[in-house]
């Protein structure tokens, strides 16, 4: 990856890691999840269209309204409430290392989809080291509770929605600053999550540390965190952009231990390491892609008068 990727991939790890921790807090208190949802989609479409709307968010519904309400659908819509509604039932940090399934979801899409992201080498072996990981941190555990099954199968097809979205990102919206496509995105995805916020809104005021859970959400994990995203994909390609979801897990454990108190033993540990080698494997081997090197993040002026309609 080049720089500007590295710089986005270590960002989005970041700001991808902590929505856990918020999401726990603010349903733990009552907050439904389809109102965080949205509470968090209107917060970060607020921000995003106010500094892109000069740069052509019109322009980009009128010619690619079906890409844009297609990753909004699948990368907004659908996962942010399953994910929600599945910390419902299980810990933060479990919600985070299960997402750590959706680059599997790509290589395995990417044989039907997308023959330039199909992986082979050490860049596969470091996707099922990853994964291993991640069987390492819950994979026992969660088997033998029937209670949280709910919880995991939620949070899987979330990550099944993450593995969709960046292909669709990458072949049809990349050419688009990231601040417009995912402005626009996130206005489209606000609409669509208005009726259930409207019948499942919460029933009295949230307390002030589900109040700022959700702005931390709205700002930094949505707004800040999808202009970065969109800037990673284009640089280093999807399959190599969710190897984030490597990175979230460690993120997220450190964030509900220091501030739940989740517990994690020694598999969990042992998980941790071997989705950082598998993480470093997936984004560091391989063959370059072509010109990801030279590949330049464009303007916002330069994106309104060239981009051109795929």
């Amino acid at each position: 990856m080049n720089s500007k990727a590295r710089f986005a991939f270590i960002a989005v790890s970041i700001l991808w890691g902590i929505p856990y921790l918020l999401i726990k807090i603010a349903v733990d208190d009552g907050v439904p999840p389809a109102f965080v949802a949205w509470a968090r989609v209107v917060l970060g479409a607020v921000i995003l269209l106010a500094l892109s709307w000069k740069f052509g968010v019109v322009e980009a519904l009128r010619q690619r309204l079906k890409w844009l309400a297609a990753f909004a659908v699948l990368e907004i819509v659908i996962p942010f409430p399953l994910i929600a509604s599945g910390e419902r039932h299980v810990d933060s940090s479990v919600a985070a290392i299960l997402i750590a399934a959706a680059p599997l979801f790509v290589a395995l899409l990417a044989l039907r989809l997308d023959p330039t992201e199909r992986v082979s080498g050490w860049r596969l072996v470091g996707l099922f080291i990853g994964f291993a990981g991640v069987v390492l941190l819950v994979g026992i555990d969660i088997a033998g509770r029937s209670s949280e099954l709910y919880g995991v199968g939620a949070v899987l097809a979330s990550a099944f929605c993450y593995a969709v979205g960046p292909m669709i990102l990458k072949h049809h919206l990349s050419d688009l600053d990231p601040r417009v496509s995912m402005g626009a995105c996130l206005g489209i995805a606000a609409i669509l999550l208005a009726p259930a916020a409207a019948l499942d809104r919460p029933r009295t005021m949230p307390s002030n540390p589900a109040l700022l859970s959700l702005l931390g959400l709205g700002l930094l994990c949505t707004a800040m965190a999808l202009a970065l995203y969109g800037v990673l994909v284009r640089e280093a390609g999807p399959a190599r952009a969710l190897v984030v979801t490597y990175i979230n897990p460690v993120i997220a454990v450190i964030a509900g231990i220091l501030v739940r108190g989740e517990h994690l033993g020694v598999s969990g540990m042992s998980g941790l390491g071997l989705i950082l080698v598998g993480s470093w494997l997936s984004t560091e081997s391989g063959q370059k892609q072509p010109g990801s090197e030279s590949t330049d993040l464009r303007l916002p002026t330069d994106q309104a008068t060239d981009s051109t309609d795929s």
